[in-house]
């Protein structure tokens, strides 16, 4: 019967409710920012929804590993996906009823984001029971492909329905596809982890099970050193990726088929990147993957400031997303040979809070810098037109490509100090497999 389905079979049919799911997800994501940007003209309304998205998963990470690791890991999973499928069929039905406004995407991502927090933490430590450690690496690949794939078709397909049908057709597809994913998670058997010496040790209060992540990950120097590169590196990354889609849009006057072309065509590159990770597996010192992978995303953004062509722009787009799958493919092997799979639900919801706490910041910075700063001073006439303009040109979205330069450089010097630090670039050797 399909309900004993194990292993890789039943990873294969999540993988594939899943990815089905991300396509049309990637098509309300693409769908919404077009009809936002196009209701406003700012950045910063496009940023004010990536914060939303982040902060409850900031503030309610410790207690949803709690949750996690003391519940059904499928369960968690379809709890996540069902939130999400919510959080569409009320943007559906006040875009239905013309009562539609930009602040609704910020509660419909708050929403999103809550839920979210039960997803990532359930579905790695999933991953780290239905397979062997071998398998980890390629089996984030595959992750990778799914968002690569996703990203690829989803603007391309929402770009085409939303001229012809319209933002409406896309949610509903979202709403259908999501039950598909949950679908798939029914059909199949995920084990539930044996507990280890550290998760019997670990045990206790919902507060004091709430701050374990936090302990473990702070007395392992070399698992802290690792998410202060994330954390870092999120930092630029998110500045740069915040203004992607309003860059754009800018310099073509909201050519949303510009915009659909050069996402679709980076995603390629991620499609590439988790066709590489799933078949290689990363390094053998999967650090490396980490540091370099960083390195050339921060060299790959850099040209993408100084670009004013959607053939550039699609160059370096596929070139930086192609790095992405071997970076956090390799990241995450380690954390899951590292840490014993019954704590993984708490250890890594605090991985994420410690790598993601700076992206709200970071992105409404962005916003707000390219609005009320940047933008202006590459006008004709501006602080810094005259300084920049044999760079970026002049005009709408100079100022936002001074902000992707600037962060690219910064992305870069992250990996490299991190290379300096042996409790970062030994962390493979450093930390025995939890296996072990």
């Amino acid at each position: 019967m399909i309900k004993s389905l194990t292993g890789m079979k039943a990873f294969w049919v999540v993988w594939i409710g899943q990815l089905i799911s991300l396509i049309s997800t990637s098509m309300v994501n693409f769908g919404l920012t077009i009809w936002a940007y196009e209701t406003t003209g700012l950045a910063t309304a496009l940023a004010l929804v990536g914060v939303f998205f982040m902060v409850p998963l900031l503030v309610f990470s410790p207690f949803a590993g709690v949750i996690v690791d003391r519940s059904n890991r499928k369960l968690m999973m379809i709890i996540s996906d069902a939130g999400a499928g919510i959080a569409t069929i009320l943007i559906l039905i006040l875009f239905s009823t013309g009562r539609l406004e930009v602040w609704h995407l910020y509660i419909s991502a708050l929403v999103v984001g809550t839920s979210q927090t039960l997803q990532w933490p359930a579905m790695s430590s999933a991953i780290t029971t239905m397979l062997p450690k071998e398998q980890y690496g390629r089996a984030h690949g595959l992750i990778s492909l799914a968002d690569g794939g996703s990203s690829v078709f989803g603007p391309i397909l929402a770009a085409a329905v939303y001229g012809l049908a319209g933002l409406g057709v896309i949610l509903w597809l979202d709403i259908f596809t999501f039950s598909i994913a949950i679908l798939s998670l029914i059909l199949v058997v995920i084990p539930q982890p044996v507990v280890s010496a550290e998760g019997a040790a670990s045990q206790g209060s919902f507060l004091k099970e709430s701050t374990y992540g936090f302990r473990y990950i702070w007395s392992r120097k070399s698992l802290l050193g690792l998410q202060m590169v994330f954390m870092f590196g999120n930092f630029f990354a998110t500045m740069s990726y915040t203004l992607l889609a309003p860059l754009i849009l800018a310099r073509t006057g909201n050519n949303e088929i510009i915009l659909g072309t050069v996402q679709s065509i980076g995603a390629i590159g991620g499609l590439a990147g988790g066709l590489l990770m799933s078949w290689w597996g990363g390094p053998k010192k999967l650090v490396n993957g980490v540091l370099w992978g960083w390195v050339f995303t921060g060299m790959f953004a850099i040209p993408m400031g100084f670009s004013q062509t959607i053939l550039f722009w699609s160059i370096v787009s596929f070139l930086a997303a192609m790095v992405i799958p071997v970076l956090n493919g390799s990241n995450q092997a380690i954390w899951q040979r590292k840490v014993p799979a019954d704590i993984q639900g708490r250890v890594f919801s605090i991985r994420r809070m410690i790598a993601w706490m700076v992206n709200p910041v970071a992105a409404l910075l962005a916003g707000v810098m390219a609005d009320q700063y940047f933008e202006p001073a590459m006008m004709e006439g501006g602080a810094l037109v005259d300084r920049f303009s044999w760079a970026v040109g002049s005009g709408p979205g100079a100022g936002m490509s001074l902000i992707w330069i600037v962060a690219g450089f910064g992305a870069i010097l992250v990996a490299l100090a991190a290379f300096t630090f042996p409790v970062v670039r030994n962390v493979d050797d450093l930390l025995p497999d939890a296996a072990e």
